[in-house]
């Protein structure tokens, strides 16, 4: 029986399910392991399976122990893994696609509409006891409806976010590495530059992944391409945004809203984000359904059953 170590405290079905086929070393307490802690474990492990709390750089793939023959990646992002390293040492690598693009363009939406409606705002009047009275210019926010939505990445979670804010009545446009056939585009608008998307569009989805082309993509210069008053939401990773020149748009009142699910820093955010009124923040809650943590967890154990069964897994990407 194949020797599997878990890094993080997974759902109990997940859980379960591992334990019958696989020796499972679980990290009970759940802590965030340090890369001597993942380096040991992997001198006990045929497999790992991780989050992307946990970093693999190079330095930790190159002490990594030549028992290790695969990594499950608990996640759709693989910025925290250094696949050049992973590939020369000829450990494979998976992910799980598909299965989190309900749940994130779900949070995508709320933050969208919490972000427009001043949702922050609103709960912190009733929470705190400053809602006196109803005024025809109080708490006005920003319709979302018939808007002119722009994502920024149309892959798995871009498409969804499309086709959930059409039942907004919202006009979609796209900016995406290759433009997509006609029957996945569904009329939506393509534009083959950021500058161009953000120069026609009312609010911003970003959805593309974490890589080195994208990193600080929101920054003092994009930012002077949207239009005034812009509603921005990200809900794919915090390295996408320079959060300094994002702080300075929204005091200013260039963007209007902002809803982020993701930061620089994670755990903790941006405390200087926290002091602005006009943006609406969750905690990394993308994925975070039960159902969609279930089938996150199934999509990870069936690519490591293929690999023992010496089949290729179906998400592998190294």
């Amino acid at each position: 029986m194949p020797e599997l170590s878990i890094t993080r405290r997974l759902v109990d079905p997940v859980l379960i399910r591992a334990r019958t086929d696989y020796s499972v070393w679980l990290n009970e307490d759940d802590h965030v392991m340090s890369s001597d802690e993942i380096i040991e474990r992997s001198n006990e492990a045929d497999a790992m399976m991780i989050c992307h709390s946990e970093i693999l750089s190079a330095n930790v793939v190159a002490r990594l122990s030549d028992r290790l023959k695969i990594v499950a990646n608990y996640s759709v992002g693989v910025d925290h893994c250094d696949l050049v390293a992973l590939k020369e040492r000829g450990i494979i690598v998976t992910n799980t696609p598909d299965v989190l693009s309900d749940a994130t363009a779900e949070i995508a939406m709320l933050l969208l509409l919490g972000a427009s409606r001043r949702a922050y705002e609103g709960d912190q009047m009733l929470r705190l006891g400053t809602w006196k009275h109803w005024a025809p210019v109080g708490m006005n926010g920003i319709q979302v409806s018939a808007k002119k939505l722009g994502i920024v990445g149309m892959g798995r979670v871009g498409q969804t976010v499309a086709r959930r804010a059409r039942g907004f009545d919202m006009e979609i446009h796209y900016t995406n590495r290759r433009r997509l056939p006609p029957e996945l585009e569904q009329d939506a608008v393509y534009h083959s530059t950021i500058k161009s998307l953000f120069e026609t569009v009312d609010m911003i989805s970003l959805n593309c992944p974490a890589t080195p082309e994208t990193d600080d993509l929101i920054n003092a210069e994009s930012i002077g391409w949207m239009n005034s008053g812009v509603v921005l939401v990200n809900t794919a990773r915090g390295r996408l945004v320079d959060e300094k020149a994002l702080i300075e748009a929204l005091h200013s009142g260039h963007i209007a809203a902002a809803g982020l699910d993701v930061f620089q820093t994670e755990p903790g955010g941006n405390p200087a984000l926290a002091d602005c009124s006009n943006v609406f923040m969750l905690p990394h809650l993308g994925s975070s359904t039960r159902e969609t943590r279930k089938a996150m967890g199934d999509r990870a154990l069936d690519n490591l059953d293929a690999f023992f069964a010496g089949q290729e897994p179906r998400d592998r990407l190294v």
